[in-house]
């Protein structure tokens, strides 16, 4: 089978590019699972109800997120009542929402989505790594295909996080830094990874906000204000390609289209 997976959705140029394209790489790639990292869809800070809604129904099958998924507070009591948006799992008890989505593809493949989220440099929740181990020893053994997204800020976290869960997950893809990795490969023990999917959004930007205001912020120290940037478009996935019988993958490769 084969697995679409969508770098972070950023601002209304991440979401028009999704719209245009999303159904065509599903059709010409022959895709049976979608799933996107959509922390960024609203304006490029977190997402709303009626944004999320729109996005499951381009035919993303599961939404995943990070740090930002909060940022909009209509979503504490949506994020409980809808199961395809995924937040961090290991945030502390008590957060609302889940990290981990199981379901069956069109063809009755079940799998498992995983969202977790890295600490170096973001809030210290729990543990990601003994999070992991709990996840991955309650799912059902049907579940042999399983995905994370792992939402980390440094590299060598989210290099070590997929060697720790190499031979226990199908594919390891990394968000949150915008900036597609040129790293893309099946780890020994049958695990697809890349450092960082990249991002879905206005790549004429400084990673997706416009690049004055950015630029300000760097030459003047200032709190200005960051604004989504509104053109370059262009959406950046990964295509993991797996046996559905034993759950180990046979491919990975980066896959783009641009939007303007």
């Amino acid at each position: 089978m084969r697995i679409l997976f969508i770098g972070d959705i950023y601002g209304s140029a991440g979401r028009r590019v999704v719209a245009d394209h999303v159904a065509d790489i599903v059709r010409t790639q022959q895709i049976d699972l979608t799933v996107a990292n959509c922390e960024n869809a609203a304006a490029g800070f977190g997402i709303t109800p009626r944004l999320a809604e729109e996005l499951l129904g381009l035919g993303i099958d599961v939404l995943t997120s990070g740090n930002h998924i909060w940022d909009k507070k209509e979503i504490l009591e949506y994020i409980g009542r809808q199961p395809r948006l995924l937040r961090p799992d290991n945030y502390p008890p008590g957060a609302p929402g889940s990290g981990v989505f199981l379901g069956k593809t069109p063809a009755g493949v079940a799998y498992a989505v995983i969202n977790l989220q890295g600490r170096t440099f973001l809030p210290n929740i729990d543990c990601p790594f003994r999070r992991a181990d709990a996840i991955l020893a309650s799912l059902p053994e049907a579940a042999r295909i399983r995905m994370i997204d792992f939402h980390a800020e440094v590299t060598s976290e989210k290099v070590a996080f997929g060697w720790y869960v190499d031979g226990r997950v199908t594919a390891m893809l990394g968000t949150h830094t915008h900036i597609p990795t040129a790293d893309e490969r099946v780890l020994p023990g049958g695990t697809a990874y890349q450092t960082d999917v990249g991002m879905t959004g206005p790549y004429d930007s400084v990673i997706g906000a416009d690049k004055e205001a950015a630029l300000g912020r760097f030459l003047r120290g200032m709190p200005i204000r960051l604004e989504p940037a509104k053109s370059g478009a262009r959406l950046s996935a990964a295509i993991v390609e797996a046996d559905e019988a034993t759950g180990r993958a046979a491919s990975i490769r980066r896959h783009w289209v641009d939007g303007d």
